[in-house]
């Protein structure tokens, strides 16, 4: 069929939340339909234009590149309500000029005119109008919005405004018919408006969807965004279902009348000719070279400057590696890109800010760890430059750089300012309807009760990967629910419809995209948080030949620079980790004993265990056991374990194999190694073998198989020379041959890349050396970096009492912002107690290097006399419930009497005598420090499960003690899960836990209570235990038993199962039980059995849940009472049984 015909008005997925119309289901319907052309106009952005068009060139289907942009009424960059009002408009490019004009005019909407929506106002469309054609839009277009107010003459005038604009063959009148009454007022209007003023006309159907049936599941979309429900009927809404992709045919019929505007569609459809160029680079230029040498010159030198820092002696084997190196960086264009990565990396560490010492395989390259990129010697780990950038395959470098957390900005903006906000960008991700939350987002604007969405959405596995209909292939409990439930079967229906569409913009975690050319030549930019973005995907970005960097923050390198600065301050040590050493033993020692907690990558309680079995001996060790430790290749670990234990049983397919697997124990571990074989027992460059290993790794059959007879028997040139000899040429037999390639195609899916897994093992021995060598200080920077993470706080607290290291809590003589290490102690840092600020902290500090606070009354007087605005209740309370006075001798519950009227008096400094008493304040002249202080009530302290509880309230945690820690032991035996495994799960391995009966013990907090819709009591609550915490839902048969039980700060044990959903295990409680220290003891009693009968009634009036084990001498004989005769402790009996039988004779224990 001939196509005369072509739909330019188009909204596709990425029109967000609006447009249902699928690129791919899109392509197959056009193809369908023989329309050979297409636009895409998604809503105010541009999000959707790559994959789009390179889709449809796939396809053979021409693509149209445009948007419907939002034009503000007045000027787009006032932002205020009464410049609320925009109007539509379609904008189409006719050529690449065009194309570069629409992708200015997009991004401006964002970075000049977001207002609710991405604007533009009409001064913008005037300067970048040329090479593209405007339509007038929908109903929402502002001639149609002036014909429908019945402004005839305002409608006229924009007409001629925009046919003046943009010319007569680049501005049409668009016509639509979906039947409603307003276009039918409409068109008559533009038809006149056709006549008197000469503006061509163009029919469109504003495509939301593909079919017509797919209007209900735009209609989902709308509600999702707008947070209606379907059954809502003044909501937003399409007028009708008519917003389909219609055929030529229906088309011609529906505009009969008006069939210059149905042709002027292809007319239009041929003038619009843009051609995207992919794998074009766009490189920056590096601009601050010595103004005597050229780029490469300049790289060569630095390089050299470099290896002479890092070598003693430079051999030929480094000589040449660097020479192979930069030819290949030169040959491939990359100079400026090594010279830009070494600038700012460079910058970083003059500036102080933490480098990693690589990530991912630009740790395989001799030019970065000259350049100081990198910090991992390749030539000493045998790491290969072709991993990282291969001659034989045209790609992008791509070095990826770890910088301290929080300084990591820093370095951003040093590359805004270098190369210009114009060039430099955020890049954007998108947020798709994952499964699970595809069925939530369903269920909600369906308004299904939450608990059966609840109850659907978990039956959905959590694996990476998992679809809707994955999920209903693999769990039997859901295909039921579908099979017999209407209900469940239209939701989980309708949300297959719309899984994995876009839902909402974010910004990559680390990418940086930088430019030579003005960003907005090539992507158009977005906002995202309030922060730009490009509006293209990171391989998008990559695609269209754009510099993309990860800048990455990374934790574990400021917790090592800032324990660097501690040790030089407290101890005027200089440390440099670039020359301890990595096989230290005493450091391997504590990866032996899997004593790993706060060690970088090798904390987690799997990770341990593995340690546990490994016992690693030496560094390369670590390397491999980072390498090995994920999902794939752990099910080599216990091979890898055998093999390490018992070397005498290593074989070898053939003895070639030896120098490459010897150091993984006979194991194929790493990338690097499948490439190493395929070199040296079978002659590929490295180049080519890594084609190969990239092949294997992607299961590439016919590559695969192409490339299994090269590798057995060789490849000859023309001329019948051996190009790659080959291993049988090099002495293998074929057939061991074959079985290496088997083997490797095996492994090649999993191996991992061994230049990342050295530099970040590198960092773990770093980690390592300073929790080994300067425990306090690293302890308490590590403390510092998770101050908000309660769960690693009593990780991390924990380890460091088992290291022998007292955990101070704050005070006002010692502590300071953060943790702070003082001889085998660790002081609590002040940033962390709720309520107190950075500049009442700063203040304490400067005081007290004056001279120390004596007294509280000492402490407010100073604070007040020097900011009176630094200190108030709120602060004051905190300070006294988290500790911070009780080095000056002071009960918490003294101070919290008074703190009130003691800060008021001081700040109204009254001294005057009220009705003859004396004020708080008043003191004898002559008396000394400790008596020239306030009045105190005589009080008792407050019992230690008040005391830890208002601790908890400033600070989050415990952090003199905790309620568990009362139980001691015992609590173990009577216990199976704890909360510290939930840190380290993974969202795949929930699924292994849902349903998993436990008991656990700990105490309650956040309580809270809801009615259900049967009117039936029911309550939410934390559990804390050492560790962490962890949801608890007591639903109404189990609340109403145990009610009086669940209140905020009691210590308890739950039984229950878990569950697992929304990313997280829950427990759903079945029995909960009160405990204290008591719970877990017994009292023994040794006595004769003839004055059992005068304790016994004695017994029965004490009754309570403490066991009573009695040991009859005159019997020699131990008895267990029932427990009708167990005793209450906490009542008077224990100190009358001591009176009456002798205190020697009665034990609770």
């Amino acid at each position: 069929m001939t196509n005369n015909f072509t739909h330019l008005h188009l909204h596709t997925e990425y029109s967000l939340l609006d447009g249902f119309t699928k690129i791919d289901k899109l392509i197959e319907k056009l193809k369908e339909l023989g329309m050979n052309s297409c636009a895409i106009t998604d809503h105010g952005n541009m999000y959707g234009v790559i994959e789009f068009y390179k889709k449809c060139i796939d396809n053979g289907i021409k693509p149209i590149i445009g948007c419907e942009v939002y034009v503000s009424e007045n000027d787009h960059t006032i932002k205020n309500p009464q410049n609320k009002r925009y109007y539509h408009l379609i904008l189409l490019a006719k050529n690449n000029n065009g194309y570069r004009n629409l992708i200015k005019i997009v991004s401006k909407a964002y970075t000049e005119g977001f207002y609710y929506k991405p604007r533009i106002d009409f001064e913008v469309i005037e300067k970048y109008k040329d090479d593209i054609i405007a339509l007038s839009a929908c109903l929402n277009g502002e001639i149609n919005q002036k014909i429908l107010e019945n402004d005839i003459k305002k409608a006229y005038s924009t007409a001629q405004k925009y046919l003046d604009l943009f010319g007569k063959e680049n501005f049409y009148l668009e016509i639509q018919n979906h039947g409603l009454r307003e276009q039918k007022i409409v068109n008559q209007t533009l038809l006149k408006i056709h006549e008197d003023l000469d503006i061509e006309m163009v029919c469109t159907n504003d495509v939301h969807y593909v079919e017509k049936k797919d209007a209900f599941y735009q209609d989902v979309l709308s509600c999702i965004q707008t947070g209606s429900l379907l059954e809502d009927e003044k909501r937003m809404k399409m007028p009708c279902d008519e917003f389909y992709l219609k055929d030529q045919k229906m088309m011609e019929e529906i505009f009969k009348e008006f069939p210059r505007a149905y042709e002027n569609s292809q007319k239009i459809a041929d003038m619009c000719n843009v051609k995207l160029e992919f794998h074009n680079p766009h490189l920056p230029y590096f601009t601050k070279v010595p103004k005597d040498m050229t780029n490469l010159e300049y790289l060569k030198y630095l390089v050299n400057e470099g290896l002479s820092k890092k070598y003693e002696k430079i051999d030929e084997k480094i000589q040449k590696r660097a020479e192979k190196e930069i030819s290949v960086i030169n040959n491939m264009g990359y100079v400026d890109y090594f010279l830009i990565v070494w600038d700012f990396v460079r910058y970083a560490k003059e500036n102080k800010i933490a480098v990693g010492p690589g990530r991912g395989s630009a740790a395989g390259s001799i030019i970065s760890y000259a350049l100081d990129i990198t910090q991992i010697d390749p030539i000493k780990y045998n790491l290969l430059f072709e991993r990282f950038l291969n001659p034989e395959r045209v790609s992008m470098p791509d070095i990826d750089i770890d910088f301290c957390y929080e300084n990591r900005d820093r370095v951003v903006d040093y590359v805004y300012d270098l190369y210009g906000k114009d060039h430099v960008s955020q890049i954007v991700t998108f947020g798709r309807m994952k499964a699970r939350n595809a069925i939530r987002d369903v269920g909600r604007v369906m308004d299904i009760s939450f608990n059966k969405v609840d109850k659907i959405a978990k039956l959905i596995p959590q694996a990476i990967g998992m679809t809707i209909d994955k999920a209903l292939e693999n769990t039997e409990k859901l295909a039921y629910e579908y099979q017999n439930d209407v209900e469940t079967k239209r939701m989980i229906d309708t949300a297959r419809n719309i899984e994995n569409l876009p839902r909402h913009t974010s910004i990559h975690a680390a990418g940086v995209v930088i430019s030579k050319e003005i960003l907005t030549d090539i992507v158009p930019l977005a906002l995202s948080n309030d922060q730009i973005v490009t509006q293209f995907n990171m391989t998008e970005i990559e695609e269209l030949g754009l510099l993309k960097m990860d800048f990455l923050g990374l934790r574990n390198l400021t917790v090592i620079q800032d324990t660097l600065k501690d040790i030089k301050k407290y101890k005027n040590i200089d440390l440099n980790l670039d020359e301890i050493d990595e096989n230290d033993p005493k450091v391997i020692d504590q990866f032996t004993k899997a004593e790993t907690i706060g060690i970088f990558q090798f904390e987690s309680a799997g990770m341990r265990n593995f340690l546990k079995n490994l016992k690693p001996a030496r560094f390369d060790d670590l390397v491999a056991a980072n390498s090995l430790f994920r999902p794939g290749p752990m099910d080599q670990i216990p091979n890898y374990i055998k093999n390490k234990m018992n070397p005498q049983n290593i074989s070898y397919i053939d003895d070639s194999l030896k120098p490459i697997l010897e150091v993984t124990y006979g194991i194929i571990v790493y990338q690097e190694q499948v490439m190493q074989i395929v070199q040296q027992l079978a002659g590929f460059s490295l180049g080519e073998a890594d084609n190969l290993r990239r092949a294997m790794s992607k299961k590439k059959m016919s590559v695969m198989e192409e490339n299994r007879e090269v590798f057995v028997h060789g490849k000859k040139d023309k001329d019948g020379n051996f190009e790659i000899i080959g291993c049988v040429n090099n002495g293998i037999t074929e057939k061991n041959a074959n079985k290496i390639y088997d083997e490797m195609i095996s492994f090649a899916k999993y191996a991992f890349n061994k230049s990342h897994s050295a530099a970040y093992s590198l960092v773990a021995i770093q980690t390592a050396y300073l929790k080994c060598y300067f425990t306090e200080e690293y302890m308490a920077n590590l403390l510092t970096s998770i101050m908000g993470d309660s769960s690693k706080v009593y990780l991390y607290i924990s380890e460091a009492k088992r290291l022998g290291i007292e955990i101070v809590p704050p005070d006002i003589n010692k502590s300071e912002r953060r943790f702070i290490a003082d001889k085998n102690k660790i002081i609590f840092g002040m940033s962390a107690i709720k309520n107190v600020g950075e500049n009442l902290i700063d203040l304490i500090v400067k005081l007290r290097k004056e001279e120390k606070f004596k007294t509280f009354k000492d402490f407010l007087e100073k604070i007040e006399s020097n900011d009176s605005t630094a200190l108030n209740k709120k602060a004051l309370e905190s300070l006294i419930k988290a500790g911070a006075f009780d080095s000056l001798g002071y009960k918490r519950s003294a101070l919290i009497a008074v703190h009130e009227s003691a800060l008021q008096s001081i700040h109204d400094n009254e001294k005057v005598n009220l009705k003859g008493q004396m004020n708080l304040l008043d003191f004898n002249q002559d008396k000394n420090d400790k008596d020239d202080d306030i009045k105190f009530p005589s009080i008792n302290e407050y019992k230690n499960k008040q005391k830890l509880k208002l601790e908890k309230d400033v600070l989050g945690f415990y952090i003199s003690d905790h309620p568990l820690n009362s139980l001691g032991d015992n609590v173990k035996r009577y216990t199976n899960f704890t909360t510290e495994i939930l840190s380290e799960l993974r969202r795949v391995d929930l699924d292994k836990y849902d349903n998993r009966k436990v008991r656990m013990a700990g105490i309650i907090t956040n309580k809270s209570e809801t009615m259900t819709k049967k009117n039936t009591l029911m309550a939410f609550s934390t559990l804390e235990d050492m560790f962490g915490s962890i949801e608890m839902i007591i639903f109404p048969n189990v609340y109403k038993d145990f009610r009086q039980v669940i209140e905020n700060d009691t210590l308890v044990i739950v039984e229950g199962n878990l569950q697992s959903g929304d990313d997280e295990l829950k427990l759903i409680v079945s029995k909960i039980k009160e405990i204290d220290e008591n719970s877990f003891k017994n009292l023994y009693i040794k006595m004769d059995y003839i004055r059992y009968n005068k304790i016994r009634k004695d017994l029965l009036d004490n009754h309570g849940k403490t066991p009573v084990i009695i040991y009859f001498t005159d019997k020699k004989k131990t008895v267990k009472l029932d427990r009708s005769l167990w005793i209450d402790p906490n009542s008077d009996i224990i100190d009358y049984l001591k009176l009456k039988i002798g205190k020697d004779n009665v034990k609770l224990i």
